[in-house]
């Protein structure tokens, strides 16, 4: 067995990004950019407003106590307007500066009498309130480099240089290959010595909160050609496969066969940790393997210190989760040599280790919000220890 440090590293090393791929803006949120992004046009394009009110040239105002109003100039206005000496145009947010004005006055700040414009600013200076042609930035400039993550402001600051397109890291292809002649789908009757699969619920809706779309579950019975045929399928056709059961070393588990009759490339089997020891990972054509255990709590804890990291790093990009340190709120006893990873609840300040720990339950992971690490050479911890604690998503 190696160590929950070592196992991480091996995975960080083992995991090759994922070839870009040039789609759609608008549905490349929270990816990673593959190449710079250069602005198209300036922006803003013209010298443009920042205020509902009045523009004029600011050199107008010396000596004079009111301007002739003569023209509007209305947001997305196409014609070129020109203001004359003494002149005022009344303007909108957003709209074009005519020639000849540079400043504008908000209209809380004026008095209009019979189209003339009376100006009560003592602070208005010289290109008050106006946007100032490529402001924002200049056609040609670089607007995004590559390695940034498309968040939805950066979707809307690149959408506003006109740009369309982006070359993006894809989220991995996953199948989830479920294993097990005891599994049952939800909605349909048990027989006896059957349980309901939750492994590939648990797993789909865990890839999806990480923004993982292509996702395909297949099954197969503990029968070693079957499996293997399966696995076939899945590599064929997917960058990331998850086994769930058959990990171990059962006279019914054959996860470990099945991956070496495809040559993948084992890296490592079994993690110094609870729950989740029996755990597998291989590498066939920068495509990674993970065999997780089969009960449900240790599943899905894997999932979140293993194979999370990983989709992360196929595409470039951090998706571990959120590590904190808080005070435990009782007492916790264990046997020196494996890492515990335990259910808990963080209220901000302390955590609490929840009821029902054991890998087959699931009721301690409904309630948790975060996973509590009690490292493998300590064997107590006391009621108002500091300990490490990960944030699981939507804390």
């Amino acid at each position: 067995m190696i160590s929950v440090s070592e196992a991480k590293e091996i995975i960080r090393k083992n995991t090759i990004s994922l070839p870009p791929r040039v789609m759609d803006l608008g549905r490349a949120r929270g990816l990673v950019l593959a190449q710079d992004v250069m602005s198209k046009v300036n922006v803003p394009a013209f010298r443009q407003s920042s205020m509902d009110g009045y523009a004029f040239s600011f050199s107008d105002l010396a000596g004079k106590q009111e301007l002739i109003i003569s023209i509007e100039s209305p947001a997305g206005n196409d014609l070129q307007l020109c203001l004359k000496r003494g002149e005022a145009a009344r303007i909108f947010t957003g709209a074009p500066l005519p020639e000849g004005a540079d400043t504008v006055v908000m209209q809380e700040k004026t008095i209009v009498k019979n189209q003339r414009l009376y100006i009560n600013d003592s602070e208005i200076i010289e290109g008050t309130n106006v946007r100032q042609k490529g402001a924002e930035i200049c056609s040609g400039a670089l607007a995004l480099p590559s390695g940034a993550i498309l968040t939805p402001g950066a979707i809307g600051f690149l959408s506003g240089t006109g740009c369309q397109s982006v070359s993006a890291i894809p989220p991995p292809s996953v199948c989830i290959l479920v294993t097990g002649n005891e599994l049952q789908k939800p909605g349909l009757p048990l027989s006896y010595g059957q349980v309901y699969d939750s492994n590939s619920f648990a797993l789909s809706a865990a890839l999806e909160e990480a923004g993982v779309k292509d996702i395909k579950v297949l099954t197969a019975k503990d029968n070693i050609k079957e499996l293997t045929s399966m696995l076939a399928i899945a590599l064929e056709d997917h960058d990331l496969i998850l086994l769930t059961g058959g990990v171990s070393v059962g006279d019914y588990d054959f996860v470990i066969q099945a991956a070496e009759n495809l040559a993948v490339t084992q890296l490592f089997h079994k993690i110094k940790q609870r729950p989740g020891k029996p755990i597998y990972f291989g590498q066939t054509n920068n495509k990674l393997v993970f065999g997780l255990p089969g009960n449900p709590s240790s599943v899905l804890s894997c999932f979140y210190h293993y194979v999370l990291p990983a989709v992360g790093y196929m595409q470039r990009r951090n998706s571990r989760l959120i590590v904190r340190e808080a005070k435990l709120n009782s007492n916790y006893k264990k046997n020196v040599g494996l890492t515990h990873f335990l259910k808990g609840r963080y209220d901000g300040e302390s955590v609490t280790v929840l009821e029902a720990q054991e890998s087959f339950r699931m009721f301690s992971f409904a309630k948790a919000n975060c996973l509590i690490e009690i490292e493998e050479d300590i064997v107590e911890k006391s009621t108002g220890e500091i300990v490490k604690i990960y944030l699981l998503p939507n804390y």
